[in-house]
């Protein structure tokens, strides 16, 4: 049963999607869709982190706009996201930053890899 989901999986799967870390700054572009139309909206903020694996693999994505902070989780897999473009890599230690949740202004700032 397992190697049956397992193959299904492995079609669903895109390839190229998952070269960002947490703590990286990412552009999500997304599609909407808005009556008959379709468009793509960009997302931009902080990786707060990953979950699971294979085609069930989502990511969160903070940013701060208007003073408000605004998190969004996409599949990773999903068709709904055209490309995720890395900005800045982060310099962090941890697999989830939730503490960022707390904290504002620069304090809220993940350190830039500088290669």
């Amino acid at each position: 049963m397992n190697d049956i989901i397992r193959k299904i999986e492995q079609e669903q799967m895109r390839e190229g999607v998952g070269n960002f870390r947490v703590g990286d700054t990412v552009r999500v572009y997304a599609k909407i869709k808005e009556g008959t139309r379709e468009r793509i909206q960009v997302f931009e903020g902080t990786v707060l982190k990953r979950q699971h694996a294979g085609a069930r693999e989502t990511f969160t994505v903070r940013k701060i706009t208007q003073g408000v902070g605004v998190e969004r989780t996409w599949p990773l897999h999903s068709p709904v996201v055209e490309k995720v473009e890395v900005v800045r890599r982060g310099k962090v230690r941890r697999a989830k930053l939730n503490y960022l949740r707390g904290l504002k202004g620069k304090a809220s700032k993940v350190k830039e890899i500088i290669r």
